[in-house]
């Protein structure tokens, strides 16, 4: 009898049977990345099990990261023990018996020494850019690459087609939609935030203010510094900035908040605390910004709708992108600029804003490629964005459940921002920093951030790193976390 068959029957789950198997053969280096495998029907056949089974079985493998099936196409391994070339076929799927065993434990071991000398990047900011179906990417560009020519200059808004298609994703997923006249694209977030800080500088005569979170975005920050702006630090508390710090703070002319998912602690900001917020900034004149950078990944609980969505005075300025949901080298964002339903563009208590940052636009002209706008149109109007959102958000979850099981229990670590994104935040109890403790994990092989880093007062945040999970495979994973748990470790001991 076949070994998988034999770990199908003898567990109450028999795709739970398949899963182990597979898993094992991947982390053993039987099964190597970009191996194809045998399609469902045709395991479900050599195992003797219902198609089914294997079906849910490769489902849970894609989720947790070591398989990538899509539809139409073959299965194939996503995650391996090591990189070294050489095929496997459904007959790898057998005993370690099999003649062919000895062959696949001595590439094993190659594989795992290759695995130990490998990097695994786990700072954050970067999603699952290879997961995005083959054939919707490719036809995307197809798209842009059959787009008439034209003799003319690009729009510096954006074309007309990939702004109302941003407006319609806002309407299904973010709770509001806006006019195509209030959305215009930028080169990033960063871009998107130097833009902002340009126009206030113009439209204000003198460099604008800007509360920001502490700790926060700092690469935002530094953006509105570089565009003449200047930067007050509000402290957190564990439902985002704190409003009674910032009303007790001398006047600012900006508010930059993540309300959705506080970067990096995580917090989503309450629904009273929002309405708090933007009935202080209607009062006073304050323009909200609101980066709405990983909204699209909320792995418990309901979506939260955008702060935008509960703005009747006309203060938000919305940004989103598509860095965190495609590709961060598209640097493709957009700005939803300020304006109640009804309202004209420019009209509401920071009247001006809104003009004086398209003013600020067309001055610098178009930023994004305009054959980039036909590919993102296409995807977001043909579903394919949807679809792959869908299947990456699935992968993320697992990938969430996955630190909090490792820690779960790791006396002295406590996860933190798992209700949403692409990364999670990890402090201790004990007196390492958190420059000891990436210190440490780099030497192991593994990147990732310190929590200090995001802070702009001393003490503003504990000990602790941030994990970025949305590129890295469960394999690779699960070795951070063992690094991480290591790392604490031994510096508690020294």
């Amino acid at each position: 009898m076949d070994q998988i068959e034999v770990i199908v029957v003898d567990q109450s789950g028999k795709t739970a049977g398949v899963v182990a198997r597979i898993r094992r053969m991947v982390h053993d280096g039987a099964l190597r990345e970009g191996d194809p495998l045998p399609s469902t029907r045709a395991l479900a056949a050599e195992l003797g099990v219902a198609r089914g089974t294997v079906v849910a079985a490769y489902d849970q493998l894609d989720g947790e990261g070591w398989i990538r099936t899509r539809h139409g196409a073959v299965a194939r391994v996503v995650a391996s023990a090591g990189a070294f070339s050489g095929g496997v076929g459904i007959g790898n799927l057998l005993p370690a018996t099999d003649p062919r065993a000895p062959a696949a434990a001595s590439a094993a071991a190659s594989a795992s020494a290759s695995a130990a000398a490998r990097t695994i990047d786990c700072r954050p900011g970067v999603p699952a850019v290879t997961a995005i179906a083959q054939r919707d990417w490719r036809a995307a560009w197809r798209a842009a690459a059959d787009a008439p020519l034209r003799n003319a200059v690009a729009d510096p808004l954006g074309t007309v087609d990939l702004r109302a298609q941003v407006v319609a994703q806002l309407g299904l997923s973010r709770g509001f939609a806006p006019s195509v006249d209030r959305v215009l694209l930028t080169a990033g977030t960063s871009e998107a935030l130097s833009l902002v800080t340009e126009a206030l500088r113009v439209h204000l005569g003198r460099a604008p203010v800007f509360a920001v979170e502490d700790p926060g975005y700092r690469t935002g920050q530094r953006a509105v510094l570089s565009a003449g702006g200047t930067v007050v630090g509000i402290p957190l508390d564990d439902d985002g900035m704190d409003l009674d710090a910032l009303t007790a703070a001398p006047p600012v002319d900006v508010v930059l908040v993540t309300p959705t998912h506080q970067y990096p602690l995580g917090s989503v900001m309450p629904v009273a605390r929002r309405q708090r917020l933007l009935a202080w900034a209607a009062a006073t004149g304050t323009l909200v910004v609101e980066d709405d950078y990983d909204s699209e990944f909320r792995h418990r609980g309901s979506p939260v709708p955008a702060l935008a969505a509960l703005d009747a005075d006309g203060v938000v300025l919305h940004v989103g992108g598509f860095s965190k949901t495609l590709d961060p080298r598209l640097r493709c964002s957009y700005v939803v600029l300020p304006g109640a339903a009804g309202v004209p563009v420019g009209a509401g208590s920071v009247a001006g804003v809104a003009d004086a940052v398209l003013a600020a636009r067309r001055a610098r002209g178009a930023v994004v490629a305009e054959p980039v706008q036909v590919a993102l149109a296409h995807l977001l109007r043909t579903g394919a964005l949807r679809r792959h959102l869908g299947r990456v958000r699935r992968d993320y979850t697992h990938r969430r459940a996955r630190i909090a099981a490792r820690l779960d229990g790791v006396a002295g670590l406590e996860a933190r921002a798992l209700t949403g994104g692409l990364h999670a935040v990890v402090v201790w109890s004990g007196p390492a920093t958190g420059h000891e403790v990436a210190a440490r994990m780099a030497g192991a092989g593994v990147l990732v951030s310190t929590l200090e880093e995001y802070g702009m007062a001393p003490g503003s945040t504990p000990a602790g790193v941030v994990l970025g999970y949305g590129a890295v495979t469960v394999p690779e994973l699960d070795r951070a976390l063992d690094a991480l748990v290591a790392a604490v470790a031994a510096l508690e001991r020294a």
